[in-house]
């Protein structure tokens, strides 16, 4: 009986198999769509009540409307409500997609790799969340879109050597709009549903299509 098996696939097949253990490869295409909509939709509610404010039609100007610098006073404000409704609506879908897609592998969601990921994405955000906050308070309204973009963009970049190569991309993107937006500062709202939107379904399309699409028979 001739074994068919050339000794340099079963070297790629452990090296695949390695990699796969090393790396939480669960993270689903529809899970970026979904997140990149619900960013766009939430971006949309945002410039609706910035179009409608009695002063400048600009975040800064809307937010600071009340006077008051603390972060109790900002956290009363409908665009930081749209903001945390958008976050979580994102969140509970990007789980669900991702839940699912473990399921359909038998790959348990919450794991060594796992867990490894979310330490390295969970520091940059941490530091970014904090001075972005002491940014708020100082009223420097213009750098806060630029902080998410570019402290996003460092977390997935941290990130990405525990999940699929494309995630370092998608980092790089939202570094790069972030750093640009420093020079358009009275647009944070735009360059905000460009990278959390755009830039979300793009990367979405592109695991899907690489990863999940079924090849048609």
């Amino acid at each position: 009986m001739n074994n068919n098996n050339h000794p340099l696939d079963t070297l790629q097949d452990i090296k695949q198999m390695m990699e796969r253990s090393s790396r939480f490869i669960s993270l689903s295409g529809l899970s970026g769509i979904a997140a990149g909509a619900c960013a766009l939709v939430g971006a949309w509610f945002a410039n609706t009540i910035i179009s409608q404010s009695s002063r400048l039609a600009n975040y800064k100007a809307v937010l600071h409307e009340g006077g008051e610098t603390s972060i109790q006073a900002y956290m009363g404000h409908p665009l930081v409500h749209i903001a945390a409704v958008t976050f979580i609506a994102a969140f509970v879908l990007a789980f669900t997609f991702t839940y699912i897609r473990s399921r359909q592998h038998g790959i348990p969601i919450w794991g060594k790799t796992s867990r490894r990921l979310l330490i390295n994405v969970s520091i940059p955000l941490i530091a970014g969340g904090l001075y972005l906050l002491k940014l708020m308070t100082e009223r420097a309204y213009g750098l806060i879109a630029p902080g998410c973009l570019i402290f996003y963009g460092l977390a997935l970049i941290n990130g990405a050597k525990y999940t699929v190569h494309e995630v370092r991309y998608l980092g790089y993107c939202q570094l790069a709009l972030g750093l640009v937006s420093l020079s358009f500062t009275g647009y944070g709202l735009y360059f905000w549903a460009i990278g959390f939107g755009v830039l979300h379904i793009a990367y979405g399309i592109v695991m899907w299509l690489k990863y999940e699409r079924t090849p048609a028979e």
